[in-house]
């Protein structure tokens, strides 16, 4: 009975946001306040409603109610209790469900923190989420019931939880991926609601602009830790590998990183207004297409959802709608989007522009080599496969550009910039740059490697562009802390971003051209050297976790004499599936990691294992932390609430004096 009050409360849900999908975005067009009114409490009931749903399902999975299908399929009574309840997203439906009720979480954030908002934007904003809410919440009752039951006779067990997902990783990736990608549906809607009341100016690119920030910063976020968890959870010691589900979440990341720019260009400077929602729109679809690829039925990946074509059928109906309908509106309003601010050849503008045109060709370039064996599959029933050498091919070239230009931006001024000034500005700044890149991997790794040196080069360029535009704003101040304590946040969490890029590049460079491995077969007290460290194989003993048994092996490692430990890699047996797993040991350090799988084991107590050296690879999640928080400090600058402080008294002095005109000039 239980799951039914679940699936009876998604269809309140669902009931609710028809409702405000349709009588706000009414009333906004009728000017009925009394319609416009109801979009709050509508938002608050659709989040009450999703909310019961989400919490039944995971009561479900916590009482191993195997009668449900999404928990007969995706738990076991033997899970851990953090699995059973992590397992609510390791299935379709779950992970539609919890997806959805992200979008309601936003939707609540919006009606509590847009008080200062015109009611007419808030009720179209609110609307169009609503809309969203419908066709996602249609879609599961339709093709995806979290709900349903297993009938007349249900499983005595359930068929287990899929090993590679009974990690921490599981439990933080997917839920932070998902608040981000979902982010991009509040700012889909605020171009929306401004393109349907036709005034797209600073005011709207102010709203929009921290929840922009705030959005493109918790997907930086989960895009790192799905590449954490890769990396020690898959057993190759990799961070990347150009999946086909990896590459959705970058291109909606690059459409994001090009709309909170250009955002600050139609804020400041009131141009690039059509560009700007056209960014909107595109990191909405970015969203929309993670989602189709994983549950279309197209591919089949640990990361995929869906075996059933009907499936991607809906959801390509709902891209399209949503999409469609939403480049239809754009296209009807374009018009309207002339921008009468002039600029020149060097600026500020140009280089901001220069650099959004290259992150969408970025994007462009891997949407069409992760979409385009899957239309050839579908069209001739023929496999082709795109691998890294076309996306390394393509993507390095265009980031190193990218790169070269994100450091000339904070160097030139707004409207126009002398040449003879920005050229006086970059040289010393670019020649420090190049000895650096040849000097640091030298020093600190006793290496050479080209493609290292432009990594370490280019990371040197932001960062000093940087210290030399900071010291430009601080030269002439008293005190360099009472300097650096009046810049804005928004200006402080940029330079935080970008220093984030330079970390990560650093990161990103020498671990992909220094790290060494080795596969080798060891029996018990043997060494084998790698580097400048020593491996040694102590033995292995069998250990029993609370649904596994596992044979773990002990490593000792040394470097130049000293003990630095013992890793304990694993192999493991999980009990109800018989599913092998291999669970890595990794002594993680500020400058490199030491990392190390075990295989088979062979005869006469021989195992086989891989051991890596990996410098420098954490700094490529500490950069993804440090542009997450760039983002975070921006969109709190204190000057949006300063201004929506503004906008509120405003607004209420016109509602106290509603037949008040100003006085004219």
């Amino acid at each position: 009975m239980i799951p039914e009050l679940g699936h009876f409360s998604l269809i309140l849900a669902f009931c609710l946001s028809i409702i405000l999908g349709t009588i706000p975005l009414i009333g906004a067009a009728k000017n009925n306040v009394l319609w416009m009114s109801l979009a709050r409490p509508l938002s608050a009931g659709v989040f009450v409603f999703l909310g019961i749903s989400l919490g039944i399902l995971a009561y479900a999975f916590v009482t191993d109610d195997f009668s449900v299908q999404i928990v007969a399929a995706q738990s076991n009574s033997l899970l851990p209790l953090r699995y059973k309840l992590t397992a609510l997203w390791g299935g379709h439906e779950g992970s539609f469900l919890l997806w959805t009720f992200m979008l309601a979480s936003w939707m609540l954030l919006v009606s509590v923190f847009s008080k200062s908002m015109p009611i007419q934007f808030v009720a179209r904003v609110l609307g169009v989420l609503g809309g969203l809410c419908v066709c996602y919440i249609l879609f599961m009752v339709a093709t995806s019931n979290p709900f349903a039951r297993i009938v007349p006779l249900a499983p005595s067990d359930g068929s287990d939880l899929n090993t590679a997902l009974q990690d921490f990783g599981f439990i933080v990736h997917p839920p932070t991926l998902y608040m981000g990608y979902v982010g991009f549906s509040v700012v889909f809607a605020f171009a929306i609601a401004a393109l349907l009341s036709g005034k797209l100016d600073s005011a709207w690119a102010r709203w929009c602009r921290p929840w922009a920030n705030v959005a493109w910063g918790i997907l930086t976020i989960g895009i790192a830790l799905g590449s954490w968890w890769a990396y020690y959870e898959l057993g190759w010691g990799g961070w990347w590998a150009w999946d086909p589900v990896e590459n959705p979440p970058l291109i909606t990341w690059l459409f994001g990183t090009a709309l909170i720019h250009s955002l600050a260009v139609t804020e400041k400077r009131g141009v690039f207004k059509s560009w700007t929602v056209l960014l909107a729109i595109l990191a909405f679809a970015g969203s929309l297409l993670g989602t189709f690829i994983t549950r279309s039925g197209l591919l089949t990946s640990v990361h995929a959802f869906a075996s059933d074509p009907t499936r991607g059928v809906f959801i390509l109906g709902i891209l399209a709608l949503t999409v469609g309908g939403a480049l239809l509106l754009f296209a009807f309003r374009a018009p309207l989007l002339k921008s009468e601010v002039g600029f020149s050849l060097v600026s500020r503008e140009i280089f901001i522009l220069t650099n959004n045109v290259l992150l969408v060709v970025s994007a462009a370039s891997i949407f069409l080599g992760t979409l385009f064996p899957m239309v050839y599959q579908a069209i001739t029933d023929d496999l082709i496969s795109i691998g890294p050498p076309y996306f390394n091919a393509i993507f390095v070239p265009l980031m190193i550009i990218l790169v070269v230009f994100l450091g000339f931006g904070p160097m030139t001024r707004w409207k126009r910039t002398s040449t003879n000034y920005l050229i006086g500005q970059v040289v010393k700044v670019l020649l420090a740059s190049l000895v650096i890149g040849v000097a640091l991997p030298l020093v600190v790794l006793m290496e050479f490697s080209v493609a290292a040196t432009v990594c370490v080069s280019l990371a040197s360029w932001i960062v000093l562009t940087i210290a030399k535009d900071v010291s430009n704003k601080i030269v002439n101040k008293s005190s360099v802390l009472a300097a650096l304590s009046s810049l804005p946040l928004s200006y402080l969490g940029m330079l935080l971003a970008h220093s984030g890029i330079a970390v990560m590049l650093i990161g990103v460079g020498l671990t992909t051209f220094f790290s060494s491995e080795r596969s080798v077969l060891l029996g018990p007290n043997e060494s084998v050297e790698l580097g400048s460290y020593s491996f040694r194989f102590n033995g292995h003993e069998e250990i029993r976790g609370p649904n596994y048994i596992a044979d773990r092996a002990s490593i000792s490692v040394m470097k130049d004499g000293l003990d630095l430990g013992n890793l304990f890699p694993e192999r493991r047996i999980y009990l109800a599936t018989g599913t092998p797993s291999t669970e890595m040991a990794i002594d993680a350090g500020f400058i490199r990691d030491l990392f190390v799988t075990l295989g088979e084991e062979k005869d006469g107590g021989i195992w086989s294992m891989t051991i890596y050296v990996k410098p420098f690879v954490r700094w490529i999640w500490l950069g993804a932390i440090l542009m997450a928080l760039g983002g975070a400090i921006a969109a709190g600058d204190k000057r949006y609430r300063l201004l929506r402080q503004r906008e509120m008294r405003n607004r209420k002095e016109n509602e106290l004096s509603p037949g008040m005109q100003p006085a004219s000039q």
